[in-house]
């Protein structure tokens, strides 16, 4: 006899998954929205075909790999806009949507048509949340990693949302250029953090920055001045117990105006300076 939807979602707790996990395995193995729960309690009592039974089956396997729910939904929802993410990219957090408002806020203090830059964009989630909000700016990204700018231009056309990309490392990519906003999540995670452990199904390359975590900062708080109109600014998302760090690499590069933004925890997750009108 064919397990119930009952049932399989009773043995997928009972095997350690949590309840609203189980029921995106099961909804996304019955090919349905991972988002339609109400349609799963309403058949609870359906039995599962042996095709269903057996992507039910890969799935579990992949998320207890710990594979991130968002690379088996593929796609992941971020400041109002639904991104599709594979294993390419990192998945886009809650957190990172802190370093967003504060570029929008900035935004509000330019003029109109300001030129804005996203430095190793991944999916696309800064650069495109920040299109989509402040239709007006001028949004540049870039990446290093060829896999993850298709990925990004790929959101970008799904969205209808303009923004200009280029592949290269950090502002090697776009010479010559200058912005009014600079924006970037790079990696700031120590190289033997022992967290790593649990991103293991995230690329690397957009994880780590050497032993403190800050190679990448140092690199960006000492070369951004020269991408920066007068009075620009450079916003960086970094580590929780980065900040103090960070704001001291923004003041020794001469940047003013130099703070920091908290997350919805209450953890200072983002940290920024201006570059002074004239030196």
């Amino acid at each position: 006899m064919n397990t119930t939807l009952r049932e399989a979602l009773a043995n997928l707790q009972r095997d350690g998954l949590d309840r609203i996990d189980a029921q995106m395995l099961l909804l996304l193995a019955q090919q349905r929205s991972p988002h339609d729960r109400a349609w799963l309690l309403a058949h609870d009592g359906d039995a599962m075909d042996a095709e269903t039974t057996a992507r039910l089956a890969a799935l579990v396997q992949r998320r207890q790999r710990g594979e991130p729910m968002a690379y088996l939904r593929g796609d992941q929802e971020f400041f109002g806009l639904t991104l599709q993410v594979d294993a390419r990219v990192l998945v886009p957090r809650p957190d990172t949507e802190t370093l967003v408002s504060w570029a929008l806020d900035v935004l509000d203090g330019l003029p109109a048509g300001s030129r804005v830059l996203d430095l190793g964009t991944g999916s696309g989630a800064i650069a495109l949340a920040i299109r989509s909000e402040r239709p007006a700016a001028a949004v540049t990204a870039t990446d290093a990693s060829p896999g993850a700018l298709a990925v990004a231009r790929a959101n970008a056309d799904r969205l209808g949302l303009a923004v200009d990309f280029h592949l290269g490392h950090w502002l090697a990519a776009v010479p010559a250029q200058c912005f009014d906003l600079i924006v970037s999540n790079p990696p700031y995670i120590a190289e033997a953090d022992p967290h790593l452990a649990a991103l293991g199904h995230e690329p690397g390359s957009a994880l780590t920055a050497g032993p403190d975590g800050l190679d990448d900062i140092r690199a960006l708080a000492a070369t951004a001045p020269a991408a920066l109109n007068p009075g620009g600014w450079l916003l960086l998302e970094h580590g929780q117990d980065q900040a103090g760090a960070v704001r001291a690499l923004l003041q020794a590069a001469g940047f003013t105006q130099v703070g920091s933004r908290t997350d919805l925890a209450g953890i200072e997750r983002c940290s920024g300076g201006q570059w002074p009108q004239r030196r």
